[in-house]
Formats: structure tokens, C-alpha cells, sequence
């Protein structure tokens, strides 16, 4: 279904906003070709070399793979997902905690849900409130849980639980780190079925080289690191995308009621 021209421009106003702008039409006039020249004649001139600050001693970030470890052991000790919510804030390894996050972000929903939908990683809103999509990408995903009757049955979370400066991409080192926490979750939750929003999400965990594009509305199978799990997942597009770009709603509501479908399809007996 195609967007009406309110929804469009509503969208594209919003788009405008994120990316930082902030009014339509000053009340006086600005002379752009001046403040060019003004640029470019400043950037002509040769800057002072200042001296080079003095640097501060900070404890080094640990390695990847002692991050890693540290991590596998935790998981390894929570009984239930309050502690696992405990011991991930608690939890040193991840650079991303040092850079600018205000608090780790764990989860949200019900801990028996039957769908678990794991995203990419907090930004400003789930910084804020410490809850995963809890900002306008996490208000449309729950209008689309909603309408296809999927409130309240979900538990959701992110390969990664502090927002990633300037809400980038999360790295596969920093997925990496906190790859024992989401296992263990799963391990909790023990849902049917995982939905992956995102790109970055669907690729690390499906361990995938495709695009979001190429993976969104195909099944595969997710398998714990030891492999004594597996469970049916489904890629989509991530909430924030549908939000640049409303035509591919379409796409991200066929792959809901594919994934509501096999949800509710009654277990075959054995």
C-alpha cells in the first residue's frame, strides 16, 4: 500500500529533522555566497601550530578475546534475565560503554514471549530511558506488532546494549563482546521464533555476507555457539529504515505476517 502524500511528507519532514535541520526560512536574508568566500579565505590562511596537549594516562580498553571470555563467564552464571540485566551493566569489556553511553540498555517485553526480535544497538532515546526502541523507530515497530496482533508476545534487545557513538553501525568486536549476553537471553526467553531487524543484526548472528535486502523475508536457522540450540529466524528491516524510506513498509509487513503465520501455526505432533 502506498504511502498518502500526508504520510510522505510527514516522513520526509522527519528525515529533514534528523538530519539537523531545524527551520524552513530564516527572517532575514543570509548571503551564502559570502560566508563561502569568508570559509575558503580562512581555510587559505596558515593556522598556528599549538603545542601538542599533554596526554592523560587511561586504562587500556581490555583485548577483544579477554572481553569475550569475560563475558562467556558471566553469562555463564545468571539464572534469570534480571541477573543477566545485572551483570551486562556491571559488565567492563565493551568499549562502547566508555564512549559517551549514558547506561547499558538491555531489554524489554515479556521473558516467556514466543518471538524474540534482536535490533543493532541503542540510540539517543533508548540511551535516555534505558529500554530498547523506545524512540519514533521503536513507536512504529510496535504499531506494526500491534497490528498483526503480536502485543505483548514479544522480548526485545540488540546485538549490542550501549549506544554506539553518533548512531553508527555497531562493529563486529563490539558484537562479538556481547554475543555471550544475547546467547544467554535466548537461552531464558526460549522463544519459537527470532526476528533480526537490521542489516548489521541479521548478518552477525546468520553469520551472512549478504545485504538486509538480499536476507529480509528468507528463513534460516540460528544456532547457539555450541550448537545445542537452533531456532527458526527471520531477517526484516530495521524500524529506523522504514522511517527513510515508507515505500518499503510493504516489504517489512509481508515479512511480519509471514513470521505471525508460522508463529501461530500449531506444533506438528511428533
Amino acid at each position: 500500500m502506498e504511502p498518502t502524500p500526508e504520510r510522505a511528507a510527514e516522513s520526509l519532514l522527519a528525515f529533514w529533522a534528523e538530519a539537523g535541520v531545524d527551520v524552513c526560512l530564516n527572517e532575514t536574508p543570509v548571503d551564502r555566497l559570502a560566508e563561502g568566500a569568508a570559509r575558503l579565505k580562512a581555510r587559505a590562511q596558515p593556522k598556528p601550530v599549538a603545542a601538542a596537549p599533554r596526554q592523560t594516562q587511561k586504562s587500556a580498553a581490555p583485548d577483544v578475546s579477554s572481553a569475550v571470555a569475560e563475558a562467556k563467564r558471566l553469562a555463564a552464571q545468571v539464572q534469570t534475565l534480571d541477573e543477566l540485566a545485572a551483570a551486562i551493566a556491571a559488565f567492563e569489556g565493551c568499549t562502547l560503554r566508555y564512549e559517551g553511553a549514558r547506561q547499558a540498555v538491555f531489554s524489554r517485553g515479556d521473558p516467556n514471549a514466543p518471538l524474540m526480535i534482536i535490533g543493532e544497538g541503542p540510540g539517543g532515546e533508548e540511551d535516555q530511558k534505558g529500554e530498547p526502541f523506545v524512540g519514533r523507530a521503536g513507536q512504529l515497530l510496535d504499531r506494526m506488532l500491534a497490528a498483526a496482533g503480536l502485543t505483548g508476545r514479544v522480548f526485545i534487545t540488540n546485538t549490542v546494549f550501549w549506544r554506539p557513538p553518533g548512531n553508527r553501525t555497531p562493529t563486529t568486536a563490539e558484537q562479538m563482546v556481547c554475543a555471550p549476553f544475547v546467547e544467554r537471553a535466548i537461552q531464558l526467553v526460549n522463544p519459537k521464533i527470532l526476528m533480526l531487524a537490521g542489516g548489521a543484526s541479521a548478518k552477525f548472528l546468520l553469520k551472512r555476507e549478504e545485504g538486509i535486502l538480499s536476507l529480509r523475508g528468507r528463513w534460516f536457522e540460528w544456532k547457539s555457539e555450541d550448537e545445542t540450540v537452533a531456532l527458526p529466524a527471520l531477517p526484516t528491516l530495521h524500524p529506523a529504515f522504514l522511517l527513510r524510506q515508507p515505500a518499503a513498509k510493504k516489504k517489512a509487513w509481508t515479512d511480519l505476517l509471514t513470521l505471525t503465520e508460522r508463529l501461530d501455526r500449531p506444533d506438528r505432533p511428533t
